[in-house]
């Protein structure tokens, strides 16, 4: 927990520095739009608070943070995964907190703060798979279920000759995979493990490697 708050203040003095030339009129209280897709428990996603949709999460406390910080009010936009850069670099959002790696090809579009938490990738397939796609080696040829533009995407297409079925929500992934359009499904790993149906699922003992398992900030490129 020392970790994650030592983190939370470096993040805020980056978005302090980044954001300072957001504010309104004098007296006018200042806001700051956060982008998201909020499709990815326990980071970002959906819950009822007293009858009320409310987007809920782990980033969604960080983004608060910040927002406390620099004495401005959050906005949540909740977007696609896949339209999160694109809505960042056009200034629609001031930032982007949703389980991003800050990975070379990202860097090119926006900047990005130091990373905030290291992702375990897992392997999800239904109950009577589990023996059958247990290394990563098992899924050559297999139909590969990842949410779209992630990182779990990249390492789908490294995989020999694999059918990789991209959508935009895990839920929807997940779906795939229990009515069998799909073999397995990669997803870091406390993902799948709040989003899958334990009764008809599992989480095999392989273990996808990655570059970059790092989450991070992005900020629109200066």
């Amino acid at each position: 927990m020392k970790r994650k708050i030592t983190t939370w203040m470096l993040l805020c003095m980056v978005f302090l520095l980044s954001f300072g030339s957001i504010a309104g009129a004098e007296g006018e209280k200042k806001t700051v739009i956060l982008g998201t897709s909020a499709d990815y428990m326990p980071y970002e996603f959906h819950k009822t608070i007293d009858g009320v949709d409310t987007i809920v999460g782990f980033d969604i406390e960080i983004a608060k943070e910040i927002a406390k910080d620099m004495g401005a009010e959050l906005i949540i936009k909740d977007t696609s995964f896949d339209a999160l850069l694109p809505e960042l670099s056009s200034g629609r959002v001031d930032f982007v907190i949703s389980g991003m790696n800050p990975t070379e090809e990202r860097r090119k579009s926006i900047d990005f703060s130091i990373p905030y938490y290291r992702a375990e990738q897992s392997i999800v397939v239904r109950k009577e798979d589990k023996e059958k796609y247990n290394t990563v080696e098992s899924l050559e040829g297999a139909r590969i279920g990842v949410q779209k533009s992630s990182i779990q995407e990249q390492i789908a297409k490294k995989i020999p000759n694999a059918n990789v079925v991209s959508l935009d929500k895990i839920p929807d992934l997940l779906l795939q995979l229990d009515t069998e359009r799909v073999d397995v499904v990669i997803a870091e790993y406390p993902i799948a493990k709040a989003n899958m149906d334990e009764e008809t699922m599992v989480i095999t003992d392989a273990k996808p490697a990655t570059e970059n398992d790092e989450y991070a900030v992005g900020v629109k490129k200066r």
